[in-house]
């Protein structure tokens, strides 16, 4: 009689557990931020509404890395004004320097100035000349900007700095940071297409995230799915050509510059996914690899394994892939 008592309150014990496993909800917030949008997913166990906590980490982080803010960090860095950089700033610097090193040069937040003056920076763009490209270049490098005692000095200060290809991916990883640190472990945190994923979702499987079809006037996210992907505890991130261009007198203009040559890549890699164990590094080198090319890139991860991509690029008209993604 005692054995069959247990059995039914052992029965009654994993009865309600299930059910109040299928009451837990995940909870999704989104908002602005960083010029662009924000969706998070998160399973709670107190089921605590977090989006004013993350509001107000993303608007101190905007306030140290975002160039279209003129009261932030960096801008006043941009200005020439002094200024006291912050723990966001510092990381992201020392970041980019590492990424400059390892890439020779393919990934550059000096080059602000290239950008702008093609068009894809904060400036108006100007009538692009050899001369212009040669002088522009003249303050295009990292080893014209170094952090000394919690300062940033330029050798010149024409030097100008654009972090927005590693900030966002950084930014992920702050709110990434910032769920764990409130005991939460199954997660997906996505700004402006970049992504970290933790645990499970609500199905109690791997996250699947999307890969979307790379063709010119695909503006519409998720729309056009190429490749699915499963990740968990994994940062991701995707860098193309076909949504940020222009055509002039019939001619493409990628806002993909080499900052070594000053001019826009002519090559036939359309896209980089870069799988990385975060998303600031994912976002950097999917950057890079669209100033590599194709050949250069597969150099590049032979020598780095800890990076896995997803590369789509024409070949004879074809997308092709190079894909080295394992089980995420």
């Amino acid at each position: 009689m005692k054995k069959i008592s247990f059995l039914i309150i052992l029965l009654i014990f994993v009865s309600v557990s299930c059910n109040n496993n299928k009451e837990k909800k995940y909870i999704s917030v989104s908002n602005k931020a960083l010029g662009t949008f924000y969706n998070i997913t998160y399973l709670d166990e107190n089921q605590k509404n977090l989006q004013s906590e993350i509001d107000s980490l993303l608007d101190k982080f905007n306030m140290s890395l975002s160039a279209y803010n003129p009261n932030s960090i960096i801008s006043k860095i941009n200005q020439n004004i002094d200024v006291d950089i912050d723990e966001y700033f510092e990381k992201v610097f020392l970041k980019a320097k590492y990424f400059y090193e390892i890439t020779d040069g393919a990934f550059d937040i000096s080059a602000s100035s290239l950008f702008s003056a093609w068009g894809f920076g904060f400036g108006n763009k100007e009538k692009i000349t050899p001369q212009l490209i040669d002088s522009l270049k003249q303050f295009v490098g990292m080893e014209k900007i170094n952090l000394v005692d919690g300062k940033i000095i330029k050798s010149d200060n024409r030097v100008n700095i654009n972090a927005n290809a590693l900030a966002k991916g950084y930014a992920v990883d702050v709110v990434a940071d910032f769920l764990i640190s409130q005991g939460i472990k199954n997660f997906l945190v996505e700004i402006g297409g970049e992504i970290v994923a933790a645990g499970k979702n609500k199905n109690n499987e791997k996250w699947k995230i999307g890969i979307d079809k790379p063709f010119d006037g695909n503006l519409n996210p998720g729309e056009n799915i190429i490749h699915t992907i499963e990740l968990t505890n994994k940062a991701i991130a995707t860098s193309g050509n076909y949504r940020q261009f222009y055509t002039e007198n019939g001619k493409k203009y990628s806002h993909t510059i080499d900052p070594k040559t000053g001019y826009p890549v002519q090559h036939s890699l359309l896209s980089a996914t870069v799988i990385a164990a975060d998303c600031m590094s994912a976002d950097a080198v999917a950057t890079s690899i669209m100033v590599m090319g194709i050949e250069n890139a597969k150099k590049f991860i032979a020598k780095h394994p800890e990076y896995q991509v997803y590369l789509i690029y024409e070949e004879n008209g074809e997308h092709k892939e190079y894909n080295n993604i394992d089980n995420n």
